[in-house]
């Protein structure tokens, strides 16, 4: 007679930003061309699409007229959570505007390298560089849904910015408040691994980032695209200088600056 089975050893569950590591996603980033989708997997559609398409050629080409505008409103330095392949750390390192993007992405750091721009390899959840004394942080192309929690989101950004310092964040076109679970998808179905998301219009992202303690100072749309401006407060404590020791950055990057 044949013995017990071996038990079945399921995979971990997939950490924060595990899923844009090996999937279409890298791939596309690759080519610089989708098509590319998230697919709902819950909760169930009801009569929303089951697939929210990703810009992929707009991401991967230059800044666009609404991103100019965006990148007009920037006091550096300049952090970029989940800077895809780069553009807009790329443009603003021609500038000569000190800037890093972070993105858990392998695929999307190495494009952001390629292009001009100094990227690191990093979940925003993670320790980073010049916590407390960046400039400005941008949250752009959908990037609010990172985590599936908006609020916890905000409230981790406003630790990453300096007193007085500026939040920069789009918002979803329509006026939606959705905590999904998806997956990267392309056209012939191949697809990583799930994980949470969250769709913000404009809206919820204002009251998500009310919540976390940061102050509206404008709104505008651009190209049928809203964003909204977001200042920390000034009144807050001195903060702990922070180190880029064992980071590999540039010197503009890590030098230490005025912290408000």
């Amino acid at each position: 007679m044949a013995g017990p089975r071996p038990p079945v050893l399921l995979p971990p569950p997939a950490r924060p930003g595990e899923p844009w590591t090996a999937d279409p996603y890298a791939r596309a980033l690759r080519t610089g061309r989708g098509p590319l989708y998230l697919r709902r997997l819950a909760p169930p559609a009801l009569g929303a699409a089951e697939l929210i398409p990703l810009d992929v050629e707009r991401w991967c080409a230059g800044p666009d007229p609404a991103d100019t505008g965006v990148l007009r409103r920037c006091a550096g330095p300049v952090l970029d959570v989940g800077c895809g392949p780069g553009r807009l750390v790329a443009a603003l390192a021609a500038d000569g505007v000190p800037a890093l993007g972070v993105d858990v992405s392998p695929a999307a750091v190495a494009r952001t390298r390629r292009h001009g721009g100094t990227a690191l390899r990093r979940s925003v959840f993670d320790r980073l560089p010049r916590e407390g004394r960046w400039g400005t942080v941008l949250l752009m192309d959908g990037n609010v849904g990172i985590g599936g929690d908006p609020a916890a989101l905000f409230a981790r950004l406003r630790d990453l910015v300096r007193p007085g310092g500026r939040l920069l964040a789009e918002a979803a076109a329509d006026d939606v408040d959705e905590r999904l679970t998806v997956r990267v998808e392309d056209a012939r179905g191949r697809h990583g691994r799930p994980f949470p998301w969250a769709r913000v219009g404009p809206t919820a992202l204002l009251g998500a980032a009310e919540t976390a303690g940061w102050i509206v100072t404008g709104r505008w749309t651009a190209d049928g695209r809203p964003f909204a401006e977001l200042h920390r407060p000034n009144r807050e404590p001195a903060l702990r200088h922070a180190t880029c020791r064992h980071m590999d950055l540039p010197a503009a990057v890590c030098r230490d600056r005025t912290v408000g």
